[in-house]
């Protein structure tokens, strides 16, 4: 098995190092082939000569701006090479070995996303109140605009099947924190089925979403994409009726 672990990064030269060693480890043990890919968003710090000076099966794409974490995880998937993707934060706010629960539900589900919001799940370290008010509010919301069946979109721990992820982000279309919506939507719309489960995670301090404007952001994002992949498969089929 060969895999591609896919890092966002944007201004962490902090917590770069100790993730991308934790990673490293992890995968040596396991004792298969790994290509890590951090995705520098427009950094205004020391992010991608710390990634580069690293020592390991590092691969490094510069955005040169930035331009957030859809836009980011989009361009590493597309340059990714392996048999299975994992996404994953650049704080490990969910540990690297949550995988294990991962993979099992990777048979008949392209897609396995870790959630925070199940009876299975575990918070180590939980979000001030309002952030988790806002959190539990914005998942009503999606599930009202569509995409019903989940408790927890947003946690940054993913799993999918190589060549379907690679096709999938091709397709994706926002480049912010929703695209996490538009990828389970788009997913299930393609007819793959998506599997939600509970992981450990816990909250880093250091968050870089804004409780407010992202999420104000993500509401837009969120309806916008339904109509452009809504009216794109309006007109494919308006084509198809001329011909």
């Amino acid at each position: 098995m060969f895999w591609s672990v896919l890092i966002p990064a944007y201004n962490e030269e902090e917590r770069l190092v100790p993730t991308l060693e934790r990673i490293v480890e992890y995968f040596a043990q396991r004792g298969e082939a790994l290509e890590l890919l951090v995705i520098d968003d427009g950094s205004s710090d020391h992010t991608v000569a710390v990634a580069r000076a690293f020592v390991g099966p590092v691969r490094v794409i510069e955005l040169g701006v930035n331009r957030g974490k859809g836009a980011a995880l989009r361009a590493g998937v597309l340059a990714s090479q392996g048999d299975r993707l994992l996404l994953t934060d650049a704080d490990l706010s969910t540990p690297i070995e949550e995988l294990e629960k991962l993979e099992p539900h990777l048979e008949g589900h392209p897609v396995v996303i870790g959630s925070r919001a199940l009876a299975s799940s575990q918070i180590t370290h939980r979000q001030p109140a309002y952030r988790e008010l806002m959190g539990k509010t914005f998942n009503f919301i999606i599930r009202v605009l569509g995409v019903r069946g989940f408790r927890d979109t947003q946690c940054g721990f993913k799993l999918l099947v190589g060549d379907f992820g690679r096709d999938l982000f091709s397709r994706l279309t926002v480049d912010r924190f929703a695209y996490d919506v538009e990828m389970i939507w788009l997913a299930r719309r393609l007819g793959a089925a998506v599997k939600e489960v509970g992981v450990v995670w816990a909250h880093t301090p250091e968050s870089r979403v804004h409780p407010i404007r992202d999420s104000l952001r993500m509401l837009w994002d969120v309806s916008r994409f339904r109509w452009r992949h809504l009216g794109s498969s309006r007109q494919r089929s308006a084509q198809g009726a001329g011909e």
